[in-house]
């Protein structure tokens, strides 16, 4: 094969300045438990979480979003797209909302499939948006789909199916973008920070859980990063984990690396005695 025959190429990282890629905001979901789930239910939950989503975005008033799409995939289990990131504010709310509530009413009449259930991630980033093969790749992309799949996100659907149909996680950038600026209706109270890993994974980052209708699993010790083996010397009572001390309200930079060092034997053996963050926060309104 000779050189001419090899794809075009631009020129290697760190050896030109060039423009960056557009950003774009991503918004990626995944159905629990799809790979458990009976064959024959696939391809039908398969169309059907696009057409959820379309009907949540025009529920939400974002029907131009779906209309305007960038880089969607699906995913098998789920879809992915991305999308202009001023809307990042609507996505968090009231879309979050409406899809809990939209989810709600499919499951009661989901006889052929059983309930859907859906893990969303939104993250923000410059992603190669020209049309042309290969759009939508990069470190953001991956990321929003390591976030999907993190730890924390999938211990939250843990909890009541006949309550929680939704759980969030959003990256730290657009917790700041959009949550801390204070444009979108949703306090950062609603808000938990979780030290995101995925199991087998080289991936450990900073970000936020958020659940519009919560239930029972919200404050287990697990979700938030504490060790998740039982204490031998305090017998089981069989009652729900306590709920952790509150902090102030609004943002907070303290930092508690004890918060770390219970962690270490959650994550399928990954360490994240380094990450350099604070330690979880929980205002009192995430579960309210």
């Amino acid at each position: 094969m000779s050189v001419t025959d090899f794809p075009p190429s631009g020129p290697a990282p760190w050896s030109v300045s060039r423009d960056l890629p557009p950003y774009r905001g991503i918004l990626a979901v995944d159905a629990k438990d799809f790979t458990g789930r009976p064959a024959v239910e696939h391809v039908t939950i398969a169309t059907a979480i696009p057409q959820l989503l379309r009907q949540t975005l025009d529920r939400a008033g974002l029907g131009e979003l779906w209309k305007d799409q960038r880089f969607a995939n699906h995913t098998g289990d789920g879809f992915v797209f991305g999308f202009d990131p001023t809307a990042l504010p609507r996505v968090i709310h009231p879309f979050l909302n409406e899809l809990q509530e939209l989810l709600t009413d499919y499951n009661i009449h989901a006889t052929a499939t059983g309930p859907l259930r859906l893990r969303v991630s939104l993250h923000v980033g410059p992603l190669p948006d020209s049309g042309a093969p290969g759009d939508g790749n990069g470190t953001p992309r991956n990321d929003t789909h390591r976030l999907l799949d993190s730890r924390p996100v999938k211990l939250m659907l843990a909890s009541s199916e006949n309550i929680t149909q939704v759980a969030a996680i959003v990256s730290q950038r657009v917790f700041e973008d959009a949550v801390l600026s204070g444009y979108t209706r949703l306090h950062p109270d609603r808000f938990i920070e979780v030290p995101a890993t995925v199991e087998g994974k080289n991936f450990q980052q900073r970000a936020w859980l958020h659940v519009p209708a919560p239930s029972g699993s919200l404050y287990d010790r697990r979700i938030l990063g504490e060790d998740s083996q039982p204490d031998e010397a305090q017998p089981s009572t069989g009652e729900a984990p306590a709920r952790p001390a509150q902090q102030p309200a609004g943002p907070t930079t303290s930092y508690d690396r004890s918060f770390i060092s219970h962690s270490e034997n959650v994550h399928g053996g990954q360490n994240i005695n380094n990450y350099d963050g604070p330690g979880p926060r929980n205002g009192g309104g995430a579960g309210r």
